[in-house]
């Protein structure tokens, strides 16, 4: 495993812009609002030495604050820097040494992890000669501007002094093949909890609070000979009841884990069932064109009318996101374990099925004989089907070209959909069909 560092540091002293400078990717969200990272983010970096490290954000420090979600914070941090083989401490340069600043450092001496201090806001006036004032808190200094970039050579310098060398790359290994998996839902529903089960540890905040979650955070876990990247995304709401500012930044954020996934966990209440935001939420993952494992949480608290509550659900899927016709759908319970076990194959099934390929003579073989059995209407001359071919996967598409104009009614389109999704093993997957017409052919 390459070397793991570990960023940490006061509320809004810049430790996600100094991630993403580090990562050279828009992986965290930024913001000026204090408090906006919570759970850990990690991503891979190049190092300058050669190799990578994993970095890793953590949210804002508070050393004494015992509120519920900068307390959970704070033990996230201190995972974090338990887990790291070297820690850059992130301090506000333009403000000086302040008390909470020394605690950190208190802190981080008990732990005894390879420090790094960096004196952000380099750029700034007020900051250009801070970098000596935190010279007593036990640790090498350097003074930076993450989000200018400044002096980051020179932090790298600092690091490679206490970081392991880098190793000499082995021998590739066979690549394991990954599947990405987003957890989405409205807020509240337990998103967070079901990773947490999933892995088997405490990896992101849990709390009845919603919008708890605002980072997109990965995780790889093996699952048989498949590697599955479980990505954990904030609440997502309808965009009349989202608030400005960061709750904005977290929906964007888990809009674009759908759009970077393969197949999406869609969450639902098993209590209050069906509901008009988890449409909404759904209606993102069908315009993305991921694959979908329905998975209903809480069904513990159901478990007296077991039957009842899933054909409940399943009627309300079945009505209002018919889009989604054959997904799996799985009761579980994040809070005690049961159904969690199906949920990763149920997603390895469907990952399978959104990269499928269908030979062309058993798709001409499957449409013409439900074209033939029912034709659509055309008046004395029906279009007829002249040809059809997969275009591409993931998800799959597909290309008819029919006689005429090539204009079908959009029930028909449907009709031909779910030939094929039950012609084949399609089931958890959306379906693109493209219609061309060909004027003037017989």
């Amino acid at each position: 495993m390459p070397p793991t560092i570990a960023i940490v540091g006061r509320p809004n002293v810049g430790k996600s812009t100094l991630f993403n400078r580090l990562a050279r990717a828009r992986r965290a969200i930024t913001h000026d609002l204090a408090g906006m990272t919570r759970d850990r983010v990690a991503a891979d970096a190049p190092r300058p030495a050669g190799g990578t490290v994993v970095l890793v954000d953590t949210g804002g420090f508070e050393p004494e604050s015992e509120a519920l979600i900068p307390a959970m914070i704070r033990e996230q941090a201190l995972t974090a820097i338990s887990e790291a083989d070297a820690v850059v401490f992130l301090v506000d340069g333009s403000l000086g040494l302040v008390p909470a600043d020394a605690e950190i450092a208190g802190q981080l001496h008990r732990a005894g992890r390879p420090v790094v201090i960096a004196v952000n806001k380099l750029d700034r006036r007020d900051a250009a000669h801070a970098e000596a004032e935190f010279g007593g808190l036990g640790y090498p200094a350097v003074a930076i501007s993450a989000e200018h970039g400044l002096g980051i050579g020179e932090l790298w310098d600092e690091l490679e002094r206490v970081l392991p060398p880098p190793e000499e790359e082995a021998a590739p290994e066979a690549p394991r093949a990954e599947l990405s998996v987003a957890i989405v839902g409205r807020p509240n529903v337990g998103k967070s909890s079901l990773l947490n089960r999933l892995l088997g540890e405490e990896r992101v905040l849990v709390s009845e609070v919603p919008g708890t979650t605002r980072d997109s955070v990965d995780t790889l876990v093996a699952c048989g000979t498949t590697t599955v990247r479980l990505i954990d995304t904030a609440g997502i709401r309808r965009k009349g009841r989202t608030d400005q500012g960061p709750e904005v930044l977290s929906v964007l954020m888990a809009r674009r884990a759908i759009a970077r996934a393969e197949v999406c966990l869609l969450m639902v209440d098993a209590v209050e069932g069906l509901t008009a935001q988890d449409t909404h939420v759904a209606g993102y993952v069908e315009e993305a064109g991921r694959g979908v494992v329905v998975t209903v949480n809480k069904a513990d608290l159901v478990a007296g009318e077991a039957a009842a509550a899933r054909e409940r659900v399943k009627d309300q899927v079945l009505h209002h996101l018919k889009f989604l016709k054959d997904t799996p759908l799985l009761f579980v319970s994040a809070l005690t374990g049961l159904g969690v076990p199906h949920l990763l194959p149920a997603a390895l099934e469907v990952g399978e099925a959104f990269r499928r390929r269908v030979g062309t003579g058993e798709l001409n073989r499957a449409l013409r004989a439900a074209w033939d059995k029912q034709p659509p209407p055309g008046g004395r001359r029906p279009p007829r089907l002249l040809y059809a071919t997969q275009t591409g996967s993931a998800p799959p598409r597909f290309v008819l070209f029919v006689s005429g104009t090539g204009q079908l009614h959009f029930s028909y389109v449907r009709y031909l959909e779910n030939t094929v999704r039950e012609a084949f093993p399609l089931a958890g997957v959306p379906i693109r069909f493209k219609i061309i017409g060909k004027s003037g052919r017989a």
